[in-house]
């Protein structure tokens, strides 16, 4: 005798009805339309958090630093705005100044960050090896990064000092005389670099050796039967493997470099650490921009300063996207 299996959702009323039915039936439709709510709405409150927390400190100051750029602000009278247009633009690109911080945060950008990538290559290499205590030297390697950059550069500018300084008492006991690093046009630029090259050596070290660590072991094998050195391999295998990673960290890097901040105000600190130094020859755009805003008091010209930044980031990450896209198809 065949039989029937109800569904789950299979409702037979009783014979003769039951005044209870009308009931039931409304809760189910009602549970499944809040059950259709839940799975359409839950996707959007999960995520919520995240856009609420960068609207607040994200959008909103992005935005405002915005309108600012275009009122004229002091410090000593926020409540009253005047409204310029684009003359704090056309003051700032008028300024021989900014383009002195244009000039020196991109020469040191320049000068920190090809050592500092090229040395955090060479160390993930090294790393890569099957070496004892691995973990340890790997967290070794990251320590640098872990230190705040104000005890770093404090550290350093007792290093450098013109006077007592580490570095010149080993130049003075060499022969070599002593420097004035931070009075340098060029020596001021190699200070910070050094800073900078300390604390991001490890950092970049080690997403290279995460990268390394994902490139199949055949190609290895390959090459090795093949005839390859190990530095054959390094060149013809590594490489052109991280080329996604290396491209990564010349971004990141580039965009740190545009930030540097707490390295040239440290150097010296004081009067001369706010100015970046007594001729403005290690200024980068965030002292320049600080200066305007804390020293001076005008928020107008350094809320201009920030967007101004914010274009230049935006035209380098333009031209590292163009030269990436090139590099992958020349790879094909």
């Amino acid at each position: 005798m065949a039989t029937s299996i109800p569904t789950r959702d299979a409702h037979v009323p009783p014979p003769g009805g039951s005044p209870h039915a009308p009931a039931g039936a409304a809760r189910r439709t009602w549970r499944s339309r809040l059950w259709r709510f839940d799975d359409k709405a839950s996707p959007y409150a999960y995520i919520a958090p995240f856009f609420l927390v960068f609207g607040a400190f994200g959008l909103y100051p992005l935005l405002y630093t915005g309108w600012i750029a275009l009122h004229r602000v002091e410090m000593t009278g926020l409540d009253r705005m005047e409204w310029v247009g684009w003359e704090n633009f056309g003051a700032i690109l008028r300024d021989s100044e900014f383009w002195t911080a244009v000039t020196n945060t991109f020469l040191i950008g320049v000068m920190s960050t090809v050592p500092q990538l090229l040395v955090a290559l060479g160390l993930a290499h090294l790393l890569n090896y099957r070496l004892r205590a691995s973990a340890f030297w790997r967290t070794v390697v990251l320590t640098p990064y872990a230190t705040s950059v104000a005890s770093a550069a404090l550290v350093f500018a007792l290093v450098f000092r013109a006077d007592g300084g580490l570095l010149n008492w080993v130049l003075h006991f060499v022969g070599l005389g002593d420097t004035n690093w931070a009075n340098g046009h060029w020596t001021s630029k190699i200070a910070i670099s050094v800073i900078v090259i300390w604390r991001w050596t490890g950092y970049n070290a080690l997403i290279y050796l995460a990268a390394m660590q994902a490139v199949p072991a055949d190609l290895y094998e390959a090459a090795s039967l093949d005839g390859a050195s190990r530095w054959q391999q390094f060149r013809k295998v590594t490489i052109p493997s991280l080329r996604p990673t290396i491209l990564f960290t010349i971004v990141i890097s580039t965009i740190g470099s545009m930030q540097l901040f707490g390295e040239p105000l440290l150097l010296e600190g004081g009067r001369l650490g706010a100015i970046g130094g007594n001729e403005n020859q290690y200024e980068t755009l965030s002292v320049y921009l600080y200066n305007y805003g804390w020293n001076l008091g005008h928020l107008g010209p350094a809320a201009a300063v920030a967007w101004a930044m914010l274009a230049l980031l935006l035209i380098i990450a333009a031209a590292n996207w163009l030269v990436g896209r090139l590099v992958r198809k020349s790879a094909v």
